[in-house]
């Protein structure tokens, strides 16, 4: 890295983007991931240089970054090229809330506002507290988190955590410290005999389509199929891990199970 802090960022996954936008350090960012959409003006304001697995090498030193964004193994190709070319890089390997909170204060500290980052760690911090303690002695439905649908994915870690933050129960939450989505592959049985009371769907690049859920074979009697409560949570919200899925992502959560709830009293 040529300076301290960097000035020139570029992030090749959205929850860097939306954490510098909300330290007030988006000056700072010369390049974005394709899929970063928070806060929207992002989308006006910073050039796109990246999908998810796949970069322009070229765009990006074009750029002249002191520091390139990343995360987990399967952006490791795109790492490979850049430190080989020269570029200062740091790969975030998150996979649960703990690990969130983490980026955060390290982020803060990369770009010298480590003060700022943990009054926004804090902040969650004490937003997750006040939302797990709201659930408690409530009736805690049965969730099943759906990732992907061909083959069917369940929730990875933050995700399933923040079930239970919410007030449900993870059907599948012995799975969730399975980084590698085919370490979360589930069989069709396997769902119907978990029995959820509440199926919650977020394919990433395509939209949850709940009548093609429900018309799986042997899904008729899973509760939540019975009921109607198919849910999708939009992918931005809850699928990258970052403050996206401590805030909307968690909210959108909880809204499921709430009416999830009022639904079985009645």
């Amino acid at each position: 890295m040529r300076r301290f802090p960097p000035d020139r960022i570029v992030c090749l996954t959205e929850e860097t983007v939306e954490t510098l936008y909300l330290l007030g350090e988006d000056h700072r960012i010369v390049g974005v991931s394709g899929y970063a959409v928070r806060p929207p003006r992002v989308r006006r304001e910073k050039p796109r240089v990246s999908a998810f697995t796949s970069a322009d090498i070229p765009k990006i030193l074009g750029l002249e970054p002191d520091l390139v964004l990343t995360f987990s193994d399967l952006q490791a190709g795109i790492v490979a090229d850049l430190i080989r070319s020269g570029v200062a890089v740091h790969a975030f390997n998150h996979r649960d809330v703990a690990g969130i909170l983490a980026m955060i204060r390290l982020l803060g500290s990369l770009v010298g506002v480590p003060g700022k980052a943990e009054a926004l760690a804090r902040g969650y911090e004490d937003r997750l507290a006040a939302i797990r303690a709201a659930t408690a002695g409530r009736p805690r439905p049965r969730v099943y988190f759906e990732e992907w649908d061909e083959p069917l994915i369940s929730g990875i870690g933050w995700v399933s955590e923040l079930v239970e933050v919410a007030g449900g129960d993870d059907v599948f939450s012995a799975l969730r410290a399975g980084q590698a989505a085919r370490d979360r592959i589930v069989a069709s049985d396997q769902v119907v005999a978990a029995r959820p009371e509440l199926i919650l769907a977020s394919w990433c690049g395509k939209k949850v389509v709940p009548e093609r859920i429900a018309l799986r074979p042997g899904w008729a009697e899973i509760p939540a199929v019975r009921s109607g409560h198919i849910v999708e949570v939009k992918s931005p919200l809850i699928l990258q891990p970052g403050p996206a899925a401590l805030t909307d992502g968690l909210d959108a959560i909880r809204s499921a199970i709430d009416a999830s709830r009022l639904a079985t009293r009645e």
